[in-house]
């Protein structure tokens, strides 16, 4: 019999229904009493009320001299009044004020005499300059409310108040189970088939940044036996568990079965995307989550559905999310079935916000580190066009879109190189580059989505590269031509060239291998030209359809022998110590809109391009011609 998820359930009503069970079933944070001194983040279990007045005694609140106020009526520039020693006190700010006091006059307005008294020359009031006790905080007053955090200025007014210890809720210890026979603890040097288990490390310090105690136990084979082993002890041990993966369907997931067996299985099947095999589950008030193995689905159905069982934990309204409106720079299908969670780069260009999405598989993690944001895809919508203004979720401030260098084009190595210079040119600055290839940059421009396009498309018919584009694309101008780098362009193959290969020709033969760039991409229509130029046949050449969207994923996989050879730069096939015929030097430049040219941003670059430091970039990178980087080649 087939595989069969328990539930296809709408996120929304999968997450009201399981918080409604923990709830009913008892769920609650503990309690624990801790110095107020280490209680900066924690929540109060309940309110706390002063023990003592703050301040505690009629305090001096300036330097001078403590008076009778009445001692001094009368005081004016012309009439001053003098006091004698046994009239006054001399305090400090903080002192108390004596008994036979009521006023504090500062020590600016007074003239002190070598005889000991004192000359005013106003009046004080009754009262001036005097904290009176309970001034910040009374005796019996509420300090904190109940399930509020404790903040560094609370702790200051806990302490003034006399609370040396408060009671609050205990955090909530999650255990982490990692299951799987291929999993293997991090290393530099994994085995073919090991995966590196880094999940636990990804959700660990997801946890601890809500106010979690993660345990992360070893890893656990694909053995029901031991699944169930692992699972009792942490449910003995700990308040909540996270048990990664083996939720989905396959021969060896176990999941579902062990969870049925130790507690109960609420939903199994959510009907997101990336996150479907979730698993809500929960041993008596403990919620149990089977979380999918893919590092990307973990994140989602971590932050959808176990945040808020760690709000629920705490008694505490979940943080709304911070939403901005941004147009698509590119289409985005989806299946109808499931809410899709699309990770986005974001920059404003032209008064605009762009968005640009990123790889979408669900093992992609990368594409979280360098996400901006989140748009959320509804379930029963195929997705969005081109163009489209849609809502993203905020994966960081507002105010750093500001700073965003937007590049959408030709990849290169030194644009990460360019990125970090950047940074640390102006720590403000960032910059999100999309891989679209030369022609999806041009057309970026165009369309008024992007800062800079890196580009480098060969004219047949000149021999030249861009120019010819751009007069095609902008005739009636407004962008200007920045010069880069001239790069060497060839064929990068296995280490020794094990296949024989000497040019183009040999990827022809029978058991040659061959990886591309995509369509549209200046190393594809340089490859296409020279076949044609060669009379080689494609449709000859196995692999030419099989697409790479970067020059290093390339080269990576022909240094982990799924192909043989590939067009790529020197500095990629250096990076993987491969062999390299090259081909020819070809000019890799930046286009750039008008409207963009004298932004912060474009500026910044401009200056890193020139810069030295980005020459001794390139030179540690390898295989490029430096002239006069950062200068205007064509303005059109």
């Amino acid at each position: 019999m087939a595989f069969q998820f328990l539930t296809n359930i709408d996120l929304d009503e999968a997450r009201s229904n399981y918080l409604t069970k923990l709830t009913d079933n008892g769920m609650r944070a503990g309690t624990e009493t801790v110095p107020v001194q280490e209680a900066a983040g924690r929540i109060t279990a309940h309110a706390v009320y002063a023990h003592i007045s703050a301040p505690h005694y009629p305090a001096s609140a300036m330097d001078g001299i403590a008076v009778l106020a009445k001692d001094t009526f009368g005081a004016t520039e012309t009439t001053p009044v003098t006091l004698a020693e046994d009239q006054y006190t001399v305090v400090d700010t903080g002192d108390p004020v004596p008994e036979a006091c009521d006023a504090v006059i500062m020590v600016e307005d007074i003239v002190n005499h070598e005889d000991g008294t004192v000359t005013v020359y106003a009046p004080a009031a009754p009262w001036q300059h005097v904290r009176q006790i309970g001034e910040d905080i009374c005796a019996g007053e509420m300090v904190l409310p109940s399930h509020m955090r404790i903040t560094p200025a609370a702790i200051g007014a806990l302490l003034a108040a006399g609370v040396l210890q408060v009671e609050v809720l205990k955090k909530p210890v999650v255990g982490i189970i990692p299951t799987g026979d291929e999993i293997v603890a991090p290393t530099a040097d994994p085995k073919p088939g090991d995966i590196i288990e880094f999940n636990s490390s990804i959700f660990s310090a997801m946890l601890r940044e809500w106010d979690a105690e993660p345990v992360t136990y070893p890893i656990v084979k694909d053995k029901k036996a031991d699944i169930r082993a692992a699972l009792e002890k942490a449910l003995a041990q700990c308040d909540m568990v996270l048990l990664n993966a083996g939720s989905s369907a396959g021969r060896e997931d176990f999941s579902t079965e062990m969870i049925g067996e130790l507690g109960e299985v609420v939903t199994h099947g959510i009907a997101i995307k990336p996150g479907k095999p979730a698993i809500l589950g929960l041993a008596g008030a403990k919620p149990i989550l089977g979380v999918p193995g893919y590092p990307v689905s973990g994140i989602i159905v971590l932050e959808q559905l176990f945040k808020p069982v760690i709000d629920a934990w705490y008694a505490s309204a979940a943080a709304k999310p911070v939403t901005v409106k941004a147009t698509l720079s590119r289409a985005v299908l989806s299946g109808l079935k499931y809410r899709e969670f699309v990770r986005v780069r974001l920059g404003r260009v032209g008064g605009k916000l762009m968005a640009s999405p990123l790889n979408r598989g669900s093992g992609v993690v990368t594409s979280f580190m360098k996400a901006d944001g989140l748009l959320e895809i509804p379930q029963g919508l195929e997705g969005y066009e081109a163009g489209a203004e849609v809502e993203i979720t905020l994966l960081r401030p507002e105010s750093e879109l500001d700073n965003v260098l937007v590049a959408i084009g030709s990849h290169d190595p030194l644009l990460d190189e360019v990125a970090d210079l950047l940074h640390l040119a102006d720590p403000s600055m960032f910059m999100s580059s999309t891989h679209v290839g030369s022609m999806g940059g041009i057309m970026a421009v165009k369309r008024g989505e992007t800062h800079i396009a890196g580009t480098h498309l060969l004219d047949e018919a000149t021999g030249r590269y861009n120019t010819a584009f751009i007069n095609r694309y902008f005739p009636d101008g407004g962008v200007r031509l920045v010069e880069c780098v001239g790069r060497t362009q060839g064929l990068m193959i296995q280490k020794g060239n094990p296949r024989g290969i000497t040019g183009i020709a040999d990827l022809t033969k029978d058991g040659i291998r061959y990886v591309n760039r995509q369509k549209g991409s200046g190393t594809r229509v340089l490859m296409d030209y020279l076949c044609k130029r060669d009379g080689i046949d494609t449709d000859a050449i196995y692999g030419y359809d099989r697409e790479e969207f970067t020059h290093m994923s390339v080269a990576v996989q022909i240094a982990s022998d799924t192909a043989d050879a590939g067009m790529g730069i020197w500095s990629a096939a250096k990076t993987y110590d491969l062999d390299f015929l090259p081909v020819c030097m070809e000019q890799y430049d930046l286009l750039i809109s008008d409207e963009a040219w004298e932004t912060p941003v474009v500026r910044t670059l401009i200056e890193v391009l020139k810069s030295d430091a980005f020459r001794e970039r390139l030179e540690a990178l390898g295989g490029y011609e430096v002239k006069n980087p950062g200068t205007v080649r064509e303005k059109f």
